[in-house]
């Protein structure tokens, strides 16, 4: 019963390779394999307790997924929506009179 055991289990990190999810303690122990599939197959899911918690992808893809310029400072943006008309005037307001 051993020798099974060791012959199904490359079979089962095989089909994880394939749908490309991985278990952590199998992603830890074959890293450059789980990069080899991120750069040849796509990206790849770690799995902490079943749940996703990370995905090892490719620097190419990476660099398609990531803004191309960095975003422009909030006051910049503001002024770029061209909102000339809008009025941001506020009336003076002490809050209300309190009896002490």
């Amino acid at each position: 019963m051993g020798k099974q055991a060791e012959l199904t289990k490359p079979k089962r990190a095989a089909s994880r390779a394939a749908a490309g999810r991985w278990k952590l303690e199998d992603a830890k122990a074959r890293f450059s394999e789980v990069v080899r599939h991120a750069r040849e197959e796509g990206p790849q899911r770690v799995t902490v307790r079943g749940h996703d918690a990370v995905v090892v992808m490719s620097v190419e893809e990476f660099d398609r997924l990531a803004p191309a310029k960095p975003r422009a400072p909030f006051v910049a943006f503001m002024e770029s929506l061209h909102l000339d008309g809008l009025d941001l005037e506020r009336e003076v307001d002490r809050g209300r009179d309190v009896e002490l």
